[in-house]
């Protein structure tokens, strides 16, 4: 029993090792000012300051990576997080998005905030600074809902 252990523990660790190899993609796109979220919209700076803070590693191209995800498989788990938030909403190309897009990724930050579905609990673990402190989920709706506002009065091209 003890010499399978053995054979068990050696797999697992040269499996960790080897593992190490394949390194998951953490290129960041370039970010063009003119398509930012703070190019397009009026975000005050008590608004931005809790979107960089809570949303802007995976709702961005800015990403700061920690430390950790150097380490697979928790950067390919990263990885997936971090195209998913991008593939969700991303505060670094939202001019490139319609009106229309923008209106209904307003009401989606709104919602998913509100539910407390946003941030991601898994990412608060580690992020503490991210948690939305009392107010700050009122301070998004109330911006997200008065810019969703100016859009949907905004006249759209035909």
């Amino acid at each position: 029993m003890k010499k399978a252990l053995k054979i068990v523990a050696i797999v697992v660790v040269v499996g960790l090792v080897a593992i190490q190899f394949v390194r998951s993609d953490r290129s960041t796109p370039p970010i063009v000012a003119a398509d930012t979220l703070q190019a397009s919209m009026q975000v005050p700076p008590d608004v931005d300051a809790i979107l960089t803070r809570s949303c802007g590693d995976c709702h961005s191209n800015a990403t700061v990576y920690p430390w950790y995800s150097n380490v697979a498989p928790v950067s390919w788990w990263l990885d997936n997080h971090i195209g998913d938030g991008r593939r969700q909403i991303n505060m670094s190309v939202w001019n490139t998005y319609s009106p229309k897009k923008k209106a209904n990724k307003l009401k989606e930050v709104c919602e998913q905030i509100q539910a407390g579905e946003m941030p991601l609990p898994s990412y608060l673990w580690i992020h503490r600074d991210a948690v939305l402190k009392e107010g700050e989920s009122k301070t998004i709706c109330d911006w997200a809902d008065a810019e969703r506002a100016k859009l949907d009065a905004t006249p759209q091209p035909q």
